[in-house]
């Protein structure tokens, strides 16, 4: 089956398009995706080959996540949250530990992006808080959050804030808010603007959360985060906190 999915993605392969991702994904040297090779799919024929290869076992998917070609990480990250979201919850728990387990594989802000909120961030919420860990030892969703938080991966970093997206979708703001305190100081332009982002989000659904926060943190803010945060206020707004030092 797997040998099939594989043969069904080369198929679809397209140079030209390849060549192009490439470079709007950083892949040259020094940059943050050095070395990343693609085969030039797009996000609906992947999303459309998870469909056809649901109940690929996991085993399978793993090896898939440990690829060197993008599109099979990010399809086996597609494939991921498909068995998370019909899973019991020892198939959650498994796909949640292979997701922690592979982080260096999800390495690019789309593989993190299409994952995070519904892996980690839903094992993460509610009953998660008081789940236990691998061998019984106690893991709460906070500890792990903010573990990926002060981690010196970027990826690791940006897993976190962008699990915190299921949160924002209940209704419960406190784990971003947490998370993004301890990003404020980041020094990368990914962690910035998906900070940003989701204290918009945040914004979008309790204004007077988000400017609590803002009110209390923008100075210390970097400019590309405060300007991911505000994006949507009236321009007078917007102009107001962009004109004080920060």
């Amino acid at each position: 089956m797997l040998r099939q999915l594989r043969s069904d993605l080369r198929e679809q392969a397209d140079r030209i398009r390849a060549a192009i991702l490439q470079r709007f994904f950083k892949t040259g040297p020094g940059e943050y995706a050095e070395g990343d090779k693609f085969l030039g799919l797009t996000v609906p024929q992947l999303r459309a080959l998870a469909k056809r290869y649901r109940g690929l076992p996991l085993r399978d998917i793993a090896t898939l996540l440990r690829s060197p070609i993008h599109e099979e990480r990010l399809l086996a990250l597609l494939l991921l949250v498909q068995a998370y979201r019909v899973g019991d919850t020892d198939e959650q728990r498994r796909i949640y530990e292979l997701y922690l387990r592979s982080t260096k594989f999800i390495n690019n802000w789309d593989l993190v992006d299409c994952s995070a909120e519904h892996i980690v961030g839903a094992w993460c919420s509610g009953g998660c808080l008081s789940r236990k860990g691998p061998q019984n030892a106690p893991e709460t969703g906070a500890a792990t959050l903010t573990k990926l938080a002060r981690s010196r991966s970027l990826w690791e970093r940006r897993i976190a804030i962008m699990a915190t997206f299921h949160f924002i979708k209940r209704g419960e703001f406190a784990p971003t808010l947490r998370i993004a305190r301890l990003l404020l100081r980041d020094e990368h332009d990914l962690i910035h603007k998906a900070v940003g982002w989701m204290l918009r989000e945040i914004g979008k659904r309790d204004l007077a959360v988000e400017e609590a926060f803002l009110r209390r943190h923008y100075r210390r803010m970097p400019r590309t985060m405060l300007r991911y945060a505000i994006e949507r206020f009236p321009e007078r707004k917007r102009q107001r906190y962009l004109r004080r030092p920060v």
